[in-house]
């Protein structure tokens, strides 16, 4: 009896130990399937990653110059299987292909026959000639033709393109598409159709009320905050000036010319200072250090823009100097067409902010989250004026409303009694 029981309990437990060793095996088995298949997924999956090469400054201030060896493989694989996207654009769209970002590459033929060989020019930017172009598609675009002057290879204008291609934002002005032949490089951007900030500041077409540039002044904070804060890596605009602040039909403001390489490679001893006389953070000047709270200078000055419709090359620091040794020094220089038209305390509250952003001391300027929230409040505060005065209004109405109606049923009464009386 005890030799049995011996013996049935010996094949308990090897079943037992055979049912774990099986039990781990199968489990073994599945996370290894799983680890294969995952990996044979991110083989054939390319590459996205953003990484940020060269930063100049304090701050998080950045030139795209990343490797894009592993995106452009991709798109150029042999294989077309690899690649549904390369696959689909082959099949439907033969005036351009799909990169990896998904910005179209055109060809120099494309390009010259939407801008009429090149003859609808929109103007002269800081980069180069933009045309005015007509798709296949019926779309409208700009195309913006690099001057010999960018100084920037082929690989890494290519770079700069796919980076680009990352930023999106409703107050950004997106691109669409490049070209790189004939030894030329253009990037296609969104239309806008109602031209610069400056131009309409500046020009004799369109007068802005003061509505209008309060909305662009949100719009303008909105879009460096997506840049400063919201995009990864951060990206610093080097260049913020009203002729870089483009309106569409709607006339909301978009920030262009962003992330593009403004300074020469820097050496040491001596690296060119990039940007517009006027914009330029003086700090910058002295130090050759650009940092975000360079383009919160800028921003300041094109605040003063919207308030005063003075260009920064006619003196308008020395009018802001002025200004500032009074609460209400801001009245005096305000934009003619605004006199009358606007709410004063409004204009005060702006200023204030531009002022801020002005500080000679980079950080003590405020960051563009601070700034936008600023002048969101100033609106706030008008809608709930707004709001109180048709409350009131409505609720005088009413009274005035139910006044009358008594004056109607007592001189209902009065007429009915004199009847009963006759």
């Amino acid at each position: 009896m005890v030799d049995q029981a011996d013996l049935v309990i010996i094949c308990v437990s090897v079943g037992v130990a055979l049912g774990v060793l099986i039990a781990y095996l199968i489990y073994v088995g599945i996370r290894c399937y799983k680890k294969r298949a995952h990996l044979s997924r991110s083989a054939n999956e390319p590459s996205l990653t953003t990484i940020p090469i060269r930063t100049n400054g304090l701050e998080t201030s950045i030139d795209f110059s990343a490797s894009l060896t592993s995106s452009i493989a991709t798109s150029r694989s042999p294989n077309p299987h690899k690649s549904s996207h390369s696959t689909w654009w082959s099949h439907q769209n033969k005036d351009g292909f799909a990169s990896v970002s998904g910005i179209l590459k055109y060809s120099y033929k494309e390009i010259q026959k939407a801008t009429q060989n090149f003859t609808n020019t929109l103007g002269e930017g800081s980069f180069g000639t933009v045309y005015k172009a007509m798709m296949p598609t019926g779309e409208v675009v700009a195309v913006k033709m690099l001057g010999p002057n960018s100084k920037q290879g082929e690989k890494e204008f290519q770079t700069e393109v796919l980076l680009l291609g990352r930023l999106h934002h409703r107050n950004l002005v997106n691109l669409l598409g490049y070209c790189i032949d004939k030894g030329q490089f253009m990037l296609v951007y969104e239309f806008m159709s109602n031209g610069s900030l400056e131009n309409l500041l500046y020009g004799e077409e369109k007068e802005l009320s003061w509505d209008e540039r309060l909305q662009i002044a949100v719009d303008i904070s909105h879009g460096i905050e997506y840049l400063h804060e919201g995009a990864v890596p951060p990206v610093v605009h080097r260049d913020l000036k009203s002729a870089n602040i483009l309106l569409d039909h709607s006339m909301r403001a978009k920030v262009s010319d962003f992330g593009l390489s403004k300074e020469e490679v820097f050496d040491g001893r001596n690296s060119g200072l990039k940007g517009t006389y006027g914009y330029m953070d003086p700090a910058y000047i002295s130090s050759s250090k650009f940092t975000v709270k360079s383009d919160i200078y800028s921003f300041g000055i094109i605040i003063f823009e919207l308030i005063t419709a003075i260009h920064p090359h006619q003196n308008l620091m020395e009018y802001i100097h002025l200004a500032a040794m009074d609460y209400d020094g801001v009245d005096g220089i305000l934009d003619k067409q605004l006199v009358g038209k606007c709410n004063l305390e409004e204009v005060r509250q702006l200023a204030k902010i531009a002022h801020k952003c002005l500080h000679k001391s980079p950080r003590k300027r405020p960051s563009i989250g601070e700034v936008s929230q600023g002048i969101l409040r100033i609106k706030q505060r008008r809608l709930m004026k707004e709001d109180t005065m048709s409350f009131a209004s409505s609720n005088f109405s009413r009274s005035v409303s139910q006044i009358e109606e008594q004056q109607v049923e007592l001189s209902k009464i009065t007429t009915m009694n004199h009847r009963e009386m006759g």
